[in-house]
């Protein structure tokens, strides 16, 4: 699992799962209720097969935006 805090209340994790024999990518926000971290429904859970794509789609937006964000 990847964890990127989004505010001090918020994160984003990009997890690998499994649901019903299908491999994949779950990508949601969690916030901190004062004693653990919670899932919301913000989020999306796609097929691992899918992966290339988005990752193409998202380099597609960063060179849009010049490369402006922070690594």
């Amino acid at each position: 699992m990847i964890t990127i805090e989004k505010n001090k209340r918020e994160q984003i994790r990009i997890e690998r799962t499994e649901y019903k024999g299908y491999d994949l990518v779950s990508i949601r926000v969690y916030y901190d209720d004062g004693e653990d971290w919670k899932p919301t429904r913000k989020g999306i859970t796609f097929k691992t097969e899918l992966l290339p794509k988005i990752l193409r789609a998202l380099m597609e937006v960063s060179k849009e935006l010049g490369d402006e964000s922070p690594h």
